[in-house]
């Protein structure tokens, strides 16, 4: 059975990326690098966190 939260470190700057990355980025209540949030696991939150999985670090 899956976690309830799902906690999402940012590790990698947005400087270089799209707008579009920027935007799901910032719409996962991440700012700057080092940021970290804790999150519902839903598949909406999953799915922003798949377009950006290269700038992120997961923990369950």
């Amino acid at each position: 059975m899956t976690s309830k939260t799902i906690t999402v470190t940012l590790k990698k700057s947005t400087i270089a990326s799209t707008d579009k990355v920027k935007a799901t980025v910032r719409g996962l209540g991440l700012r700057k690098t080092g940021t970290s949030k804790t999150l519902e696991n839903t598949p909406a939150v999953r799915g922003m966190i798949k377009k950006v999985i290269h700038l992120l670090e997961i923990k369950e």
